[in-house]
């Protein structure tokens, strides 16, 4: 995508920089710079003569609500209607295109104005919408401005009288995902479906469903379909197509003669691209690229098969919002959290819960091999006849948008956890197997929703969120029920195990060490003994990041995550660094803090967690040898690795030291150490990305935190961090931060400037432990960057 930022679009006409991985491949220009945001709407700011030269500069992705912390947030900050304009131009050299408006994604809802033109209004933040503009732009200077209304609205997931306590993740608003202007010809293609069929066989195929969108009537085209691998043709096809008349008309064609092709894995994500070209008198007028795989993913009686091999389903759930501004990140920063999810967490699966979700993010899977369930927007409720609409066309949008993504494996098409409503839900799964029958449909089920299932459930696959204990206070998993292909959807979440009711158990890392240290066991608990039973498919664990919410909430952060709000693991995560192969990299995570302090004054304590993908280790206390211990097999057998347990306790001299050797096979291949002596702690700081780009959008992460010498974490470390920056970037985060209340260790975001380039270098002082800097290069954005 091209920037349209100042100077002329002559030359963009025909750039090779307008070419984009997925979707349109020509002129499309991005939005996101020199928006002027005005605080709360006023009718008159809509206006095309309006003076908004008091209008705060911003870029997108933006939100409304101004100075959020990572805590302690308020609705009502968010929670009213608020404008945003644009001062736009049209070259001369884009006369005779038809021009579309492109929202990824505005929450809530959208009514935008081009020139005083009020257009449609759009409900609803997770899903795309575009407008055609054409006959409302002018030569010379043009408005856009956005009424975006952030109220609790009528629309899915909100809607309940009970208000936003209704729904377990707050939604900040704002224009919280990309905005784009698409130039096209007269005649181009608005979309392409590819569908690959019987990939396992010789006789593989692609079926391809074009939609053309004309202006014109009486027009024959040529549509000419790739596809490619990097610079090879593996296969063509073309089919000629009279346009009858103005509007969108379907082609179906289809890809045969494919050899030699690598089928899409987990392990192995191997994509394609498939180009798609319309012709008019022999001349390409416009194409388009969509990226596939070609894997078959299938959920049996017997469990789940990809590419005709059994796989376990291990995943968690992932909510999209983050610290200080909800679901405003860019796509760097997206991202990486299905890079945490697959190459830290050793996940195969996430369940996008409980919306669709950046498509960043899938582009992410995609890549990772980390495969994808992704859902409609809701939470338990179910509205009015006006609400079912809107949901019936988040089904439409969230399936055309995503089905070209190989790493999504099915579709939600019933709102989360929600009760059994047999006629919406036969209109939701109609929709996605009308649109894309190559994959199965579900919605995650309850104790309630389960109990008349036979009747009145009609989904592929049953998904089941199973919270309760053993007598003993362990994990309870329930068989899989009898007839349809099973797995579960949620997982050990917040549920108080031990006391077998409620779901207080809260996970925080600066808070009660017990229970810090129980999250990593359920979470083990859950998939070992998931797997004893053959019919169930696996386990997508509640969840792997902490979110803003006001139910079962502390200072509005809910707390199931094994990562923390910043994205940074927590004692629960080991379970999940422990299970990649050893080949790939031996890890030792003990499930405790080498710690004496008031929280742990006699040590980690008896029978504590050591989670490995080693098969052997040995444990030295003060160089002396401790215990050398196995994988527990007789209690969590079914897991890739299980934990190991040791007695770590001591009521008399209190050690300083703790080094743990890792073996395989008879041999050391790793080796961890641990220190007590607080007064050797050191102040880590770290950087996500060396360079960002200077479009004033990009972002990277900055971790700081208190370890002991070997880079442990010291979790109950305190400490006021203060920052300065230095070069063409922002800060967004707290600034000072005080480390108390989020456990020795937090983050911050550094954002770059507009139209900017050099070097940054970040500066975090804590109170006790000095000083360290960060520098991250800023690099210009293209040179081929245009205003509009």
């Amino acid at each position: 995508m091209v920037a349209l930022s100042s100077g002329t679009l002559l030359s963009c006409v025909t750039t090779r920089n307008a070419t984009a991985k997925r979707g349109a491949a020509i002129l499309k220009f991005s939005l996101d710079q020199h928006w002027l945001f005005g605080g709360k709407f006023t009718p008159a700011a809509a206006a095309a003569d309006f003076d908004d030269s008091g209008f705060k500069p911003i870029t997108i992705p933006h939100t409304v609500a101004g100075d959020l912390s990572w805590q302690d947030w308020d609705p009502e900050k968010w929670q009213d209607i608020w404008i945003y304009r644009r001062h736009f131009t049209i070259p001369e050299q884009l006369k005779g295109f038809r021009l579309f408006l492109h929202f990824e994604g505005v929450m809530v809802s959208a009514t935008p104005s081009v020139n005083g033109h009020e257009l449609a209004e759009h409900q609803g933040g997770y899903l795309p919408f575009k407008y055609e503009i054409t006959d409302l732009v002018k030569s010379g200077q043009n408005i856009l401005a956005i009424k975006v209304d952030s109220r609790w609205l009528n629309v899915p997931p909100d809607g309940s009288k009970q208000g936003t306590k209704a729904v377990d993740y707050l939604e900040v608003g704002g224009i919280h995902r990309p905005v784009s202007l698409e130039a096209v010809p007269q005649i181009f293609l608005s979309d392409v479906f590819a569908k690959p069929v019987d990939v396992l066989k010789p006789n593989r195929r692609i079926d391809i469903k074009c939609t053309l969108d004309s202006a014109l009537a009486g027009k024959t085209v040529m549509v000419n379909v790739k596809l490619i691998d990097g610079d090879k043709v593996i296969t063509y096809t073309e089919k000629m197509i009279n346009i009858a008349k103005a509007g969108q008309t379907e082609l179906d064609l289809s890809l045969t003669k494919i050899t030699n092709i690598t089928l899409w894995h987990v392990d192995n994500p191997k994509l394609y691209d498939v180009i798609t070209t319309v012709s008019a008198e022999g001349q390409p007028i416009h194409n388009h690229k969509t990226r596939i795989g070609f894997r078959e993913a299938k959920f049996e009686l017997d469990g789940f098969y990809l590419n005709g091999k059994k796989l376990r389903l291990f995943g968690l759930n992932r909510h999209e919002v983050y610290p200080y501004v909800g679901y405003a990140m860019p796509g760097r920063v997206i991202r990486k959290d299905a890079e945490i999810l697959k190459k830290l967490f050793n996940c195969n699966v996430v369940r996008c819960s409980h919306y669709p979700q950046n498509e960043a993010f899938l582009d992410a899977c995609d890549e990772l091999g980390l495969m994808a369930w992704e859902e409609v927007p809701g939470w338990q409720y179910i509205g009015d006849d006006e609400w079912k609409a809107i949901l019936l066309q988040n089904t439409r949008d969230m399936i055309i948008r995503d089905r070209n993504h190989p790493a999504v494996i099915i579709w939600g098409t019933r709102v989360n956890e929600s009760p059994n409503d047999v006629e919406l839900y036969h209109k939701t799964k109609a929709i996605a197997k009308e649109l894309d029958g190559s994959r199965p449909t579900s919605g995650s089920m309850t104790p309630d929703s389960r109990k008349n299932w036979e009747r009145n459930w009609h989904e592929d696959v049953f998904a089941f969120d199973d919270y309760h204990s053993e007598p003993d206070g362990s994990v309870g998993i329930l068989k899989a029920v009898e007839g349809y292909p099973y797995f579960l959807a949620e997982a050990v979440g917040q549920y108080n195990y031990p006391a077998r009711k409620y779901f207080n158990a809260y996970y925080r890392r600066s808070a009660d060490l017990n229970f810090q240290q129980l999250q990593a066991i359920v979470h083990a608990q859950a998939h070992h003994k998931a797997a004893a039973d053959p019919r169930n498919s696996g386990v997508i664990a509640w969840c792997a990041f902490e979110y803003a919410s006001l139910l079962n909430q502390y200072r509005a952060v809910k707390y199931p995550g094994v990562a923390d709000v910043f994205r940074i693991p927590k004692l629960g995560a080991t379970f999940y660094m422990s299970q990649g192969d050893p080949k790939n990299g031996a890890v030792i995570h003990p499930n405790f803090y080498w710690d004496f302090g008031k929280k742990s004054p006699n040590g980690p304590g008896k029978n504590v967690a050591i989670f490995s993908n080693c098969d052997e280790l040995r444990l030295f206390v003060d160089d002396s040898e401790h215990a050398t211990v196995k994988p527990d097999i007789t209690n969590y057998g079914n897991l890739k690795h299980p934990p190991f347990f040791v007695d770590l306790e001591f009521t008399d001299a209190k050690p300083i030291l703790l080094k743990i050797d890792g073996y395989l096979n008879g041999s050391k291949i790793t080796s961890r150490s641990f220190s007590a002596d607080i007064k050797q702690d050191q102040f880590f700081l770290m950087t996500d990305d060396k360079e960002i780009l200077g479009d004033g959008s990009d972002a990277t992460k900055i971790v700081f935190r208190i370890t002991d010498k070997y880079g442990a974490p010291r979790p109950f470390a305190v400490g006021k961090v203060d920052f300065e920056i230095s070069g063409p970037a922002s800060i967004v985060g707290d600034n000072p931060f005080n480390l108390a209340e989020s456990g020795g260790a937090a983050a911050i975001w550094i954002k770059s400037k507009t139209n900017s380039s050099g070097s940054i270098v970040l500066k975090a002082t804590h109170a006790n432990l000095g000083a360290k800097t960060v520098k991250i290069s800023v690099r210009p954005t293209s040179g081929d960057q245009f205003s509009i």
